[in-house]
């Protein structure tokens, strides 16, 4: 027993005399190893500009800031998987939206591009009864207006004097041969005579050389098809007769939205004039043929033309109520959260619900109803999705080497001092092109065109020239022929690009202020990226951003020039931004 106790005291007191000597050293040497390692992988960011991570301190390259420590990223992380600071959600704010916890409403607007046209079922043609050449035109020229039993033309007809003649032969036959004089007043009157003018000859026994052609209708000449001095044949269509106190408002809906519309609903149509005037109807006809080059249904409203306001040819927007799907396995998403990359759509997932960790994940859009999709793949109930910041997300991922929307092999992005794109995937690589006619993009390049030039009027600070640029844009607008596009594919991604822009332009046209301007100008310029990556025009294009712009939230603008010129900032922070990519 006193063996085992002096060999006990013996390890006790050697131990204490190791600790004693050495102990103070290896802890010492365990923090500065764990310093050092804690360094060495350590990242620094900027509190303004979240996106940028560099290994070492320094000064932010786009607003000049001191960088602070990020930090240390989070392990067990799947491969394509990133996380972000709290400091960074918050400056970006970085929102997010439960699918199913919120959801749609119940009901929701969905909003319809269309075209003023004649309603047909008011129109009239004009035409000669008998064969005969015009002596004397009244109608000038073509939108002039007239009333029922005006006097339109005069003609001169061989055939109608002979008939006259035969009727005052007739006359002294009347009480011998009453079923022959009862024959020739009945060729008369097929002509169009009158009993008042048939009896005028009877009783002036003169023959009447140009007969007069009056209006069987009231309205606009809509078509004058004849001149003095023409021959004209039975039955040839002189003129064409509109009633414009109602035309027909024609939208276009894509296939896949039709069971949303039914007969009968209400629809508010709204002008694209200054006076932007507001109409209310109801859809009173869906029609029964699907166009297969457009792949569209024409859904028409008869509206009411008080003062003649809407005019043929007038392009208008309608707003239709509709009731949302109750389908609980039919996932809807809000639009903003849906990032476009030609054949891809793209969502960020927050993965864990108590920690910022994110994915981007693919996913398959189905119908889209006002500001929301529908999802027919790649999300279910419950997932947690980015729905505001998510260009600051894509920016982090694209940072730290994940999957994101323009970088899909996962290799990382880098940023420079000047600002310039490094080594980014190039864009050409990376979107699938919408095959269109070379008319068709330059079309869409007069409309970049003049986006550019309405870009510098905001960097300026100029809201008055802005507001005339947005005003030409709108017009450049309306002259990109959709008929132009030969596939599905190309008429839906311009339809929905065409509506939104008409929506942003419309708000930067209204106003000279340039800040409700610059608001406007978010979307006018996000709209239009899209266009320009999945079109083309044939022009190199540099892609700018700001994350500080549109109220710490990020917003893009195209530029010809890789020089930042900030327009949502203008003199105030000229040189905020930088180059995200050239879209060849």
């Amino acid at each position: 027993m006193k063996k085992y106790t002096t060999h006990i005291g013996i390890l006790a007191a050697g131990l204490l005399l190791g600790w004693l000597l050495f102990g103070g050293t290896s802890a010492d040497n365990l923090a500065n190893d764990s310093v050092e390692t804690s360094t060495e992988n350590q990242q620094w960011t900027c509190s303004m500009h979240p996106q940028i991570m560099q290994p070492d301190s320094g000064d932010c390259p786009i607003c000049g800031m001191d960088l602070i420590l990020a930090e240390t990223s989070a392990d067990g992380l799947a491969i394509d998987q990133f996380k972000l600071t709290k400091n960074a959600m918050a400056l970006a704010n970085i929102q997010t939206f439960v699918i199913g916890a919120g959801g749609m409403a119940e009901n929701t607007t969905v909003k319809l591009s269309g075209k003023i046209v004649e309603n047909e079922e008011e129109n009239v043609v004009q035409v000669s009864y008998f064969t005969g050449r015009i002596e004397k035109l009244h109608i000038s020229a073509t939108g002039e207006k007239v009333h029922k039993g005006q006097l339109l033309a005069t003609l001169y007809s061989p055939e109608l004097v002979a008939a006259q003649q035969e009727l005052l032969t007739a006359m002294s036959l009347k009480k011998s041969q009453p079923e022959l004089y009862k024959a020739v007043r009945n060729k008369l009157q097929l002509w169009k005579f009158s009993e008042t003018q048939i009896n005028s000859i009877e009783s002036s026994k003169k023959v009447i050389e140009n007969f007069p052609l009056y209006a069987t209708v009231s309205g606009t000449i809509s078509k004058k098809l004849v001149e003095e001095g023409m021959s004209v044949k039975q039955g040839r269509t002189l003129f064409k007769i509109t009633n414009l106190n109602t035309v027909w408002a024609h939208f276009d809906v894509y296939e896949n939205q039709l069971h949303l519309f039914k007969k009968g609903q209400k629809i508010s149509v709204t002008t694209n004039t200054a006076m932007h005037k507001e109409f209310t109807s109801r859809i009173s006809f869906i029609a029964p043929i699907l166009n297969t080059k457009t792949r569209v249904v024409t859904v028409r409203a008869v509206l009411n033309n008080v003062n003649n306001a809407l005019k043929p040819g007038m392009f208008v927007e309608g707003e239709v109520d509709v009731k949302a799907s109750a389908k609980k396995e039919e996932v809807s998403i809000p639009e903003t959260a849906v990032l476009w990359t030609g054949k891809r759509s793209v969502v960020y997932v927050k993965t864990s619900p108590n920690t910022p960790v994110f994915e981007m994940r693919e996913i398959t859009l189905g119908t889209k109803i006002g500001a929301s999709y529908t999802i027919l793949k790649g999300l279910k109930y419950g997932d947690e999705i980015v729905t505001n910041g998510t260009f600051t997300v894509d920016a982090a991922a694209q940072l730290q080497g994940k999957k994101s929307m323009m970088n899909a092999s996962g290799e990382r992005t880098t940023t420079g001092h000047e600002g310039h794109l490094g080594n980014a995937t190039d864009h050409s690589t990376m979107i699938t092109r919408i095959k269109v006619s070379t008319t068709f993009q330059s079309q869409l390049k007069k409309v970049v065109t003049i986006y550019l030039s309405l870009k510098d009027h905001l960097v300026g600070s100029d809201g008055v020239k802005t507001q005339e640029k947005a005003i030409t844009l709108k017009a450049a607008l309306s002259n990109v022929d959709m008929k132009l596009l030969t596939t599905e594919v190309a008429h839906k991604n311009w339809m929905a690009i065409e509506s939104e822009l008409k929506e942003a332009i419309e708000k930067v046209a209204k106003t000279t202020d340039v800040n409700k301007q610059r608001a406007a100008f978010v979307k006018l310029s996000s709209e239009l990226i899209k266009a320009v990556q999945l079109i083309g025009v044939n022009q190199k294009i540099i892609l700018q951003f700001c994350s500080m712009a549109n109220n710490n939230k990020g917003a893009y603008w195209l530029s010809l020039e890789t020089v930042v010129k900030n327009p949502y900032y203008g003199d105030a922070m000229l040189g905020c931004g930088e180059v995200k990519q050239v879209i060849e």
